[in-house]
C-alpha cells in the first residue's frame, strides 16, 4: 500500500515538474499562433489572392527551417545529456559549436533562399495572378537568414538548460514587433469604428510586402535578443570562450542533427510537393487548405510545447542513466499530450466556421475550409502523441528511426495517395487532407511500435 502511494505521489510530481517545464513553451507557441493569426487575418482583408500568395511560401518556409531546427536537436541533445551527467563544461563548449553552426547555415542558407526566390512560385505552380506577391514576400523574409537561424538555435540551446521562459520572452518580443509593423505597414489609409468613435489610421500601403517586411524586421531583433540570452545563460554562455570548432563534440552534434535534416528537408520538400499538387485544385481551393492549416496550429500547441520538454528530460534521464525515470517521463508526457489534445481537437471539431472566418470572409473558402478542419480534428490526439514520441527519440539522440518513418510516410503515403486522389479519381481537398491524416496516423503507429518494443534503448548505454 505505501508502495502504491509512493508511486501515485511520484507519478503526482512529475506531472508537475513536466507542467512547470513545458507551460513557457505551450505559452510561447500560443502567442506565436496568435501573430500568425492576426497575420493572416490582416492578409486576408486583401483577399483570397494575397492570402493565396503568403500561404504557397509557407512549405517553402518550413523546407528552409529544417536544417537549423534539426542543428538544435543535435546541439539540445548533447546539451541536456551533458548536463544530465554533471558534464558542465562540456555542454559550454557545445554552445560555442552552436554558434558556428548558426553563422554556416545563416549565410549559406540566405544566399540560397534569395536566388531562388524570383523563380520559386512558378516551380509551385502558382497561379499567375499571385506569381510576382509570393516571390516578393519569400525573398524579403528570407533577407535575415542568420537571424533566424539565430532564434531556433539558439533557442534550443536555452531550453536544453531547462529555461524555458526566457525563448518565450523573446518570442513574444517579436511577435508584437510583427502585429504592430503588420498594422501599420499593409494597409493605407482606413476608418476604424469603435462603438460611435471613428479613428482614422495611416500606413503604408504595401499589402503583402509590407506584411514581409515586418516579418523580417520582427526576426532581426529577435534572433540579436536570442543570442543576447545565450551569453546571459549562466550554464552555457558562451562569454570568455574562443570561438573554436571542437571536432568530437560538433560530430556528436551532426550526427543527432544530421539524420533530422535529411528528414526534415526529405519531408519539407514532400510538403513543398503536397501544396503544389494542392495549387492544381485552383486558388480558392488553396486558400482554403493554407487558412485551414493555419486555424488548426492553435489545436496542437501543447503537443509541440511539451516537445522540448520531452527531448531535455528524456536527454537528461539518459544523461543519468536512469532508464527507469526515462520510461515514466515517456509514459506521462505521452498521456498528458493525448488528453489535452482530445480537448482541443472537440473544439475544433465543433467550432471550424468560426475558426477560418476569423481569417477570411469568402463563404466559399470558408465552407470549404471548415470541412478539412472537422476531419483533422478526430485526428489531434493521435498528432499529440507523434509529437511527443519524436521528441523523446531525438532527445536521447536516437533519431535514425524518426527519420526513416517521416520519409516514408511523407512519400509513400502523404505524396502517393495525394496524386492518385488528384491526378486519377479527381477528387477534391477533402480527400488531400485525408491523406495528410493518413501520414500522421501511420508514423505514430510505427513509433508507437518501436517505442513499446524498447529495443532502441540497448543502444543508449542505459
Amino acid at each position: 500500500m505505501l508502495n502504491v502511494i509512493k508511486n501515485i505521489n511520484q507519478r503526482k510530481d512529475m506531472v508537475i515538474s513536466i507542467f512547470a517545464l513545458s507551460w513557457p513553451s505551450i505559452l510561447e507557441q500560443l502567442l506565436e499562433t496568435a501573430v500568425q493569426y492576426v497575420s493572416s487575418a490582416m492578409v486576408g482583408q486583401l483577399g483570397a489572392e494575397a492570402s493565396a500568395a503568403v500561404g504557397l511560401t509557407t512549405t517553402a518556409t518550413w523546407l528552409i527551417n529544417s536544417p537549423s531546427f534539426a542543428m538544435g536537436i543535435g546541439v539540445l541533445s548533447y546539451i541536456s545529456l551533458s548536463i544530465g551527467a554533471k558534464k558542465f563544461r562540456r555542454a559550454k563548449i557545445a554552445a560555442v559549436q552552436s554558434i558556428i553552426i548558426t553563422l554556416i547555415l545563416g549565410i549559406f542558407m540566405g544566399i540560397g533562399t534569395l536566388a531562388i526566390s524570383p523563380f520559386l512560385p512558378k516551380w509551385l505552380g502558382a497561379a499567375p495572378e499571385i506569381q510576382r506577391n509570393a516571390s516578393l514576400y519569400f525573398g524579403i523574409i528570407c533577407i535575415p537568414m542568420i537571424f533566424r537561424v539565430a532564434i531556433i538555435v539558439f533557442g534550443a540551446v536555452i531550453r536544453s538548460t531547462g529555461d524555458m521562459k526566457t525563448p518565450m520572452k523573446v518570442n513574444l518580443i517579436m511577435n508584437l514587433i510583427n502585429i504592430v509593423l503588420n498594422f501599420i505597414l499593409i494597409y493605407g489609409k482606413q476608418t476604424i469604428s469603435i462603438g460611435s468613435f471613428k479613428i482614422t489610421t495611416y500606413g503604408g500601403n504595401l499589402g503583402v510586402v509590407g506584411s514581409a517586411i515586418a516579418a523580417a524586421t520582427a526576426y532581426t531583433v529577435s534572433g540579436i535578443l536570442m543570442f543576447l540570452a545565450l551569453y546571459k545563460n549562466k550554464i552555457v554562455s558562451p562569454k570568455g570562450e574562443k570561438l573554436k570548432l571542437n571536432i568530437p563534440i560538433m560530430r556528436r552534434c551532426v550526427n543527432v542533427g544530421f539524420p533530422v535534416t535529411i528528414e526534415r528537408v526529405a519531408t519539407s520538400l514532400g510538403q513543398v510537393v503536397f501544396s503544389s499538387l494542392v495549387t492544381r485544385l485552383g486558388t480558392l481551393a488553396f486558400a482554403a487548405h493554407s487558412i485551414a492549416i493555419t486555424a488548426e496550429q492553435a489545436f496542437y500547441i501543447p503537443g509541440y510545447g511539451m516537445e522540448a520538454t520531452a527531448s531535455t528530460l528524456a536527454g537528461n534521464a539518459l544523461g543519468e542513466k536512469n532508464e527507469k525515470k526515462l520510461n515514466q517521463i515517456s509514459v506521462t508526457i505521452i498521456g498528458m499530450a493525448i488528453t489535452i489534445m482530445t480537448v482541443t481537437g472537440t473544439i475544433l471539431f465543433l467550432f471550424p466556421d468560426f475558426m477560418m472566418s476569423l481569417f477570411i470572409k469568402d463563404p466559399v473558402v470558408i465552407k470549404s475550409g471548415s470541412s478539412v478542419l472537422r476531419l483533422v480534428a478526430i485526428s489531434e490526439p493521435v498528432f499529440g502523441a507523434l509529437i511527443i514520441l519524436e521528441g523523446i527519440f531525438n532527445g536521447v539522440g536516437e533519431t535514425k528511426t524518426p527519420v526513416l518513418v517521416s520519409i516514408l510516410s511523407m512519400w509513400g503515403v502523404r505524396i502517393l495517395s495525394t496524386s492518385i486522389c488528384i491526378y486519377v479519381f479527381h477528387l477534391g481537398l477533402k480527400s488531400v487532407w485525408i491523406c495528410m491524416i493518413a501520414d500522421n496516423v501511420f508514423r505514430f503507429t510505427i513509433l508507437f511500435i518501436r517505442f513499446l518494443n524498447g529495443a532502441w534503448k540497448k543502444k543508449l548505454n542505459l
